[in-house]
């Protein structure tokens, strides 16, 4: 039942890109896997925060490989710039982990017009998959894991018509509906992996109660004025998980040589507890993971589609 970094196989020779890598699980993942040997791509948006990542990571592992890329997931520009970066200097990515995220922000845009939670949730994290997935379809044993949450119960599929909630906006369902999405997204790329026969898998996972950044930069951004944002930041800070605690779910469905493609990872009790398969409440139906597919390529104008994938990755 249980299960710590010290499971996690050597990884000499592996890539991992890890979005969000400069603090909370995005800095435990990769000081995780660049610890088990993984050259370990952070792909940030914070430049001043990754440096001092990526310091703390050495100060762990002095053998560390380790590298900066600058991502913006709420601007498109930014996350193509940051996958031609990736893609010039690396022919294989083993693990592909989608972590970066906000919680339960005011309502606002990203640089694309998007609201700020679909944009960086999401959307952002689709274009990044859709402009690396020629490189991950041609690595054998490719993971690509998505970030979900116990919000997802509070959200629903998204709605193509209104998939940035303008109408009736209020923030933690829209978190919801974005972490639910994450999940979605999973699964629909499972689907395809499957159907083309490439050997990859696509997880999702969820980190249970942790005790990160996330839940001070969602109070900071409601300038003390969000009750609920307030005191779920005191709780976590009082009964979550650390942050190298709560990455291990994100860790067991990126590396576990034994976790089945589409599976969902999660704390054991919920909220707390060690990383374990867990059931698909509400699994996503064929119908919500179409209306992601019609959302992200119609928002983003990127397709994610292996089989195509497939072809450019081998002309």
């Amino acid at each position: 039942m249980s299960w710590s970094t010290t499971d996690i196989p050597d990884l000499h020779g592996k890539v991992a890109v890890v979005t969000g890598a400069n603090g909370g699980l995005g800095l435990a993942s990769a000081k995780a896997l660049a610890g088990k040997g993984a050259h370990v791509v952070m792909a940030v948006r914070n430049q001043a925060k990754a440096a001092d990542a990526h310091a703390e990571i050495l100060a762990a592992h002095p053998d560390a490989s380790l590298e900066i890329v600058e991502l913006d997931l709420g601007s498109l520009a930014s996350v193509a710039a940051a996958a031609k970066q990736i893609a010039e200097k690396h022919d294989h990515i083993d693990i592909l982990m989608c972590n970066a995220g906000v919680m339960a922000m005011p309502q606002g845009n990203t640089e694309d017009g998007f609201d700020t939670q679909m944009g960086i949730n999401v959307l952002g994290h689709w274009a990044l998959i859709s402009d690396l997935l020629p490189i991950l379809v041609r690595t054998p044993g490719a993971r690509v894991v998505t970030l979900s949450s116990t919000a997802q119960h509070m959200g629903r599929a998204i709605d193509p018509a209104d998939p940035h909630m303008r109408k009736n906006f209020e923030e933690w369902r829209m978190y919801g509906q974005t972490k639910l999405a994450m999940r979605h997204l999973a699964v629909g790329l499972q689907q395809q992996f499957d159907r083309t026969g490439v050997d990859a898998k696509a997880l999702s996972a969820q980190p249970g109660m942790t005790n990160s950044d996330l839940q001070t930069t969602t109070a900071q951004a409601h300038g003390g004025g969000a009750r609920l944002g307030n005191f779920f930041e005191r709780w976590t800070k009082a009964a979550g998980m650390s942050t190298d605690r709560g990455a291990l779910s994100q860790l067991r469905a990126a590396v576990d040589p034994k976790a089945p493609g589409g599976g969902f990872y999660g704390p054991l009790f919920v909220t707390n507890g060690p990383p374990v398969l867990k059931p698909l409440v509400r699994p996503g139906s064929d119908a919500a993971v179409r209306a992601l597919w019609e959302v992200g390529e119609r928002e983003t104008g990127k397709r994610i589609d292996v089989q195509a994938a497939v072809k450019s990755a081998n002309p």
